[in-house]
């Protein structure tokens, strides 16, 4: 009998473990219901949309790259798994450190922040010079002004 406890509490054990080692993955983004956790505006556009899990599995959803970082530079106490971004070009998603990313002011996102991300930094490179854009490393994003394209804000609500 004791052989069959100790059998179960390994087993209980073991699946504890794994379960702490799962890893982060982003998921599927509904325009119906999603909303991003900074603005609080529906994540209409799947081109634009970013992720940050949290230690604790809860997947923080955001309508623009800029949004995020707002969140995560208000949020300082949580712990961040990993972070994932879209491809500009495919929508797939990537993780974050191993994009290259693209600030131009002609560029339109939902909130303006005017970043995106490429997979491939040769497309990063090329997207830049086409839009008078500058090139920026995951790392330079933390030293990035997230602030806010009003210009492109003005013109943006006139369309609608």
């Amino acid at each position: 009998m004791k052989k069959v406890w100790y059998a179960i509490a390994l087993l209980g054990l073991f699946l504890i473990i794994s379960g702490c080692g799962k890893k982060a993955e982003p998921v599927a983004i509904n325009p119906k219901t999603d909303t991003c956790e900074y603005c609080h505006m529906g994540i209409m556009d799947n081109q634009y949309a970013t992720e940050a899990v949290l230690a604790n599995n809860k997947t923080m959803k955001f309508d623009d790259l800029g949004c995020m970082y707002k969140w995560i530079s208000e949020n300082k106490d949580q712990k961040i798994q990993a972070k994932f971004v879209r491809d500009f070009n495919t929508k797939k998603w990537l993780q974050a450190e191993k994009a290259t990313y693209v600030y131009a002011k002609s560029l339109k996102t939902p909130m303006s922040y005017n970043v995106v991300a490429f997979k491939n930094k040769n497309d990063a490179q090329s997207f830049a010079k086409k839009n008078n854009g500058t090139v920026l490393s995951y790392d330079d994003l933390n030293s990035h002004k997230w602030v806010k394209n009003k210009d492109m804000m003005k013109k943006m609500k006139g369309n609608m």
